[in-house]
């Protein structure tokens, strides 16, 4: 077991008052050792420095798996992430698989519920939200407008296959640094909002950006959440399906061949 204050040996910086031990790599990503509230507080307490910059929190499942096999960037922007955690139960089921002690899944929706959890841990922050509709920022901002009035909020929608446009992309960036953010939520789903935060990092101030997807969806009631049984039993995926079934078989499908294609890759160069 380290000791509070280690360095991790993919990105050199110093991670204090987090008991954690070195990771080694499983679908080329170092997995932390930490909890749903171990992870919110942890970026809620550790503010980043100038020379650290941006800290990026990703939630891999198997869609992340699949995509980033066939994706170099995407696959690198993954590895990179300050805080890679086990969101999908086969991601999670497998990282122990191969030998990794963890706590649970860590599921991003749940990091969102603990960091939202008490507004006075909000107090000091600047959140910009990168949403996938006006609908979610208006209900964003009027739940925080009651809720959490000392944590400063700013709403973006980004129009259809704004990740194709630089020059967007790069005004969407000025736009977060020069609000002076702290936390930035990226919304917008996998792999846009990974690959913002990776190609973009240098423009973006020293905060942490958590690809969370419909997080706040889920949160706000927008998008109905799973029943609790089917949380327990690893199920949401099939509550997902029930609520979009052709998109999400769609999305499942090659996911699932996908995983088990890295997966067996990834055995074997352990060997």
């Amino acid at each position: 077991m380290t000791s509070d204050t280690t360095t991790d040996p993919n990105h050199g910086e110093p991670y204090q008052g987090v008991e954690r031990r070195l990771r080694k790599p499983v679908l080329g990503m170092r997995i932390r050792d930490l909890d749903e509230n171990g992870a919110a507080q942890y970026m809620l307490q550790t503010p980043r420095s100038a020379d650290e910059g941006l800290g990026v929190f990703v939630t891999p499942n198997i869609q992340h798996i699949a995509l980033a096999r066939k994706d170099d960037e995407f696959h690198r922007a993954l590895q990179s992430a300050q805080i890679i955690v086990a969101d999908g139960f086969p991601v999670y089921r497998f990282a122990k698989l191969r030998g990794l002690s963890l706590p649970g899944r860590v599921a991003g929706r749940a990091v969102i519920e603990r960091m939202f959890a008490d507004p006075a841990a909000l107090a000091g922050h600047r959140g910009f939200f990168v949403v996938d509709s006006r609908a979610t920022a208006e209900g964003i901002e009027c739940w925080l407008k009651d809720f959490a009035p000392a944590f400063a909020v700013e709403t973006l929608v980004p129009p259809f296959g704004f990740e194709k446009d630089a020059a967007y992309c790069r005004s969407l960036a000025d736009a977060i640094s020069t609000f002076d953010a702290t936390l930035i939520f990226l919304c917008v789903g996998a792999p846009k909002s990974e690959l913002f935060a990776y190609r973009y990092r240098a423009l973006l101030p020293p905060a942490w950006a958590l690809c969370v997807g419909q997080s706040f969806r889920l949160l706000l009631g927008t998008t109905p959440p799973p029943p609790e049984m089917m949380v327990r039993f690893n199920l949401e995926w099939l509550w997902r399906v029930m609520l979009e079934p052709k998109r999400m078989l769609r999305r499942y499908g090659p996911s699932a061949v996908g995983f088990l294609r890295s997966a067996v890759s990834d055995m074997i160069k352990s060997r």
